[in-house]
């Protein structure tokens, strides 16, 4: 099954932000387009605005003249669905309501032909749910673009428990042939990309409710240790706090309340109080014009300790070992079975975060995970109260001598990447097991549709594949309510594993 001819005529229904921009994609891919919306004259505006849009993409040398010209000749606005009859594809993105998209869908029903293939842009609901309204669902598919549709390569082919693989198939093609990067997907919770980013939220905001850190450190930490493009508070207001919950509340729902995406309450009070994030002036952070933006927490400097002892190689962190050398500071290594960690001067140790908190050890202090520890220019240290000055002093400066900002939190487990990286692997594992999305597609729309550094099992293949179970077991110990239990197909990924190294 191969993508629509180009002289198929492409219809969108709705012509908001997302249906102006899904618009402007099949128009510029050389597509006749038709745009149909309820509210009358509303399609002329949208015609005119993505004309605009056109001019823009002329001076800025993306495309020619000609092409603008020849693309605004096919853009026609639709006054009524009848209109539509002749196309080959529709697109609906009005309301996200059930009965809505239903309704439209039923009387689409009546005016294409019988191979017309009729598509949701939804991002929270049901693909099954809507095309369950249909005589004929096989040809019903999700099409989920990301915004702005012109420049986001991502696209989400969802097939609904009715829809025909030709159907999935032929809108795959499509969306390729657009310019897009397409990825096949079950008809799930989130799909793909809401699914596996919830817990991207879900632990900065309980990092920030267990009163460990700030919204500024903890987003500073996300994006200079842990690589993220932009950190979870700052993310959210711009995405706006009633839209990210109502997708995380959805999830929620949608899986019966599991408590592994749990809502947050400081958001809920957010939303609650109308900070709505950048589009009413405050959200976490305020936007209003003179604002200051809260600086997150550095420490002090420090004076750096004249040696370590590295008692491991320390793991996903065996590269401070050369870089700890690089700095002038003698390293002296001693083999130890009981696990990795660094023995400061002063008796006191640093370890990496593995889901245990420091109060539960002598003089402990820990440091988060950073996607790449050369790369990275902020670090995280955990301690608690009972952790000695002197320890807590030592590894401040030790990261400083590395030319790290060092920001100190609260003694959370797993402290702020590495359980947010730690739950990202496993609801990719746990989705991919349930036949959601190959392990690929998994990661590209990870890395493309959210902007991750990595894809959730490359992240896996680099940090050790017993790695995240290792440390969820450790959150799971410290929180039993389920939130951080791996699940069975993380449990059989590590075990497998395992097994085999212990066998060879």
């Amino acid at each position: 099954m191969t993508a629509l001819d180009l002289s198929s005529p492409v219809a969108v229904v709705g012509t908001g932000t997302m249906g102006q921009g899904i618009a402007q994609v099949a128009l510029v891919a050389g597509h006749p387009v038709r745009l149909y919306d309820a509210v009358p004259d509303r399609a002329r505006e949208a015609a005119t605005a993505i004309g605009a849009r056109l001019d823009r993409l002329v001076e800025k040398g993306r495309l020619t003249a000609a092409d603008r010209d020849a693309a605004r000749a096919r853009l026609r606005p639709a006054d009524d669905l009848a209109e539509l009859a002749d196309c080959a594809l529709v697109v609906e993105a009005v309301l996200e309501r059930l009965d809505v998209k239903q309704e439209l869908f039923r009387a689409l029903e009546d005016v294409v032909s019988p191979d017309c293939l009729l598509a949701t842009n939804t991002s929270s609901l049901s693909v099954t749910a809507i095309g369950g309204a249909l005589s004929h669902p096989g040809r019903f598919v999700g099409l989920h673009f990301f915004n702005p549709a012109p420049l986001l390569p991502l696209v989400e082919v969802v097939s609904g428990f009715a829809t025909d693989v030709t159907s999935a198939t032929r809108a795959y093609e499509t969306a390729r042939a657009w310019g897009k990067t397409p990825v096949a997907c079950a008809d799930t919770p989130g799909f793909i990309v809401n699914r596996i980013a919830r817990p991207f939220y879900a632990e900065a905001f309980a990092v920030y409710e267990a009163q460990a850190a700030d919204p500024a450190t903890i987003d500073a930490v996300l994006r200079e240790s842990g690589g993220f493009r932009m950190g979870a508070f700052e993310l959210t207001d711009l995405i706006g706090q009633d839209v990210n919950e109502s997708v995380t509340h959805s999830v929620w729902q949608s899986f019966f309340q599991d408590v592994r995406f749990t809502p947050s309450l400081a958001q809920r009070r957010l939303v609650e109080s109308g900070r709505l994030g950048r589009k009413t002036g405050r959200g976490w952070y305020d936007h209003r014009e003179g604002a200051e933006r809260p600086e997150p927490h550095t420490a002090e400097k420090r004076q750096p300790p004249a040696y370590v002892v590295a008692e491991g190689d320390l793991g996903p962190a065996s590269e401070l070992l050369a870089m700890i050398r690089e700095a002038g500071i003698q390293v002296r290594e001693e083999d130890e079975d009981n696990g990795s960690r660094l023995v400061l001067p002063g008796g006191g140790q640093l370890a990496l975060a593995d889901g245990q908190t420091s109060v539960e050890f002598r003089d402990v202090v820990y440091f988060d995970l950073a996607l790449d520890y050369r790369k990275a220019t902020r670090i995280a240290l955990s301690a608690s109260q009972d952790t000695g000055a002197r320890t807590v002093s030592e590894a401040t400066g030790l990261f400083q001598a590395l030319g790290k900002d060092v920001s100190l939190i609260g003694d959370v487990p797993g402290m702020i990447v590495a359980r947010t990286v730690a739950r990202i692997i496993d609801l990719a594992h746990d989705a991919v097991a349930k036949g959601v999305a190959t392990e690929e597609d998994v990661d590209t729309a990870m890395r493309l549709g959210v902007n991750y550094p990595l894809g959730p099992f490359e992240w896996s293949r680099r940090l050790g594949r017993t790695w995240a179970c290792s440390v969820l077991d450790d959150l799971h110990q410290r929180d039993p309510s389920g939130r951080y239990a791996p699940s069975l197909a993380l449990y059989r990924h590590s075990f497998a594993t395992e097994k085999r190294e212990g066998a060879s």
